[in-house]
């Protein structure tokens, strides 16, 4: 439910065990990765909601959304425990809690596994076996094979991590109904095709930090010219998937219209990047990707929503 990476951890500045409560609730707020964890969970209600009615998957779809926000939060928090001397060595994450000295590494890891454990839990208590079971998997999946193995060792684990990145649609749908549906694995190919070109625009306009962190990101592996034509290779599928909901009836002309169109300026961003060949370009394409996704479950729910 996130990127992640490292090998063993050891060590970081702890300039603040103590301080202000305000302060130190904002670190802890921050762990979470607040944006990601809040975009993971929404993308809950699209699968449980597609195809039943609001008010028969209300109470399953509370216990997936309230059980989705805390597992994530627990995955970034603990990722972040794990990562944070790599984190102290590239610009985009120093300033994260742990590397900042804003907490102790203790701190952060408890609060982890504390958040993590809660939201299996609640997707037990107030979901399914099923979709706690998913939970606890993608919680193992993401921070022991992805973030401890594959991360360090291959520049392929970024689509390993977005399996990963893409459970919580299989984790809602699972808690809400008891099972995965077809729309339930709709929303999971929507996410884990839009992530690569996501994560490897950032590996573009961001090499230098992450070779000096030791992480073997596609574009040192293969080069620029070759990722970007993965980017390409990845998202062109988008667009027919995510047409799925309309095309199956369960959303409407507004969702098509939207998808199509962002659709087809993300793919056009990246072919714009492939032929500029520079930082400015691929740092274009991370910005769409995400207004893709904004906009994508955006109209998603506000369909749902007008329902």
């Amino acid at each position: 439910m996130g990127i992640g990476t490292g090998e063993a951890i050891r060590s970081s500045p702890t300039k603040a065990t103590g301080g202000a409560w305000p302060a130190r609730a904002r670190a802890y707020v921050s762990l979470t990765r607040p944006g990601v964890s809040l975009m993971v969970a929404l993308t809950a209600p699209p699968a449980v909601l597609m195809g039943h009615a609001a008010t028969a998957a209300t109470h399953g779809l509370l216990a997936a959304v309230a059980g989705t926000l805390l597992l994530s939060s627990g995955c970034s928090a603990v990722n972040a425990w794990y990562e944070r001397d790599r984190d102290a060595l590239m610009s985009r994450t120093a300033r994260r809690p742990l590397p900042a000295g804003d907490l102790a590494a203790g701190e952060a890891l408890t609060f982890g596994l504390v958040t993590a454990v809660l939201g299996i839990l609640v997707l037990a208590a107030w979901g399914s076996a099923l979709g706690a079971l998913l939970g606890a998997l993608t919680f193992a999946y993401y921070l022991g094979i992805y973030t401890v193995w594959l991360k360090p060792r291959s520049a392929h684990s970024t689509v390993a991590g977005a399996v990963a990145g893409a459970a919580a649609p299989l984790i809602a749908d699972a808690a809400a109904h008891g099972r995965i549906g077809p729309w339930g694995w709709t929303v999971f190919a929507i996410i884990f095709l839009w992530q690569p070109a996501h994560v490897w625009a950032i590996a573009l306009f961001r090499k230098n930090e992450f070779a000096a962190a030791g992480l073997p990101m596609m574009p040192a592996i293969v080069g620029e010219t070759a990722t970007r034509r993965l980017m390409l290779g990845w998202t062109l599928p988008l667009l027919p998937v995510s047409l799925l909901p309309w095309l199956g009836g369960v959303l409407g002309p507004v969702y098509a219209v939207t998808a199509l169109a962002v659709g087809a300026m993300f793919v056009a961003t990246i072919a714009q990047a492939m032929r500029a060949r520079d930082a400015r370009s691929d740092r274009r394409v991370f910005k769409v990707s995400l207004i893709y996704l904004m906009a994508v479950f955006g109209a998603m729910l506000a369909e749902l929503a007008l329902r």
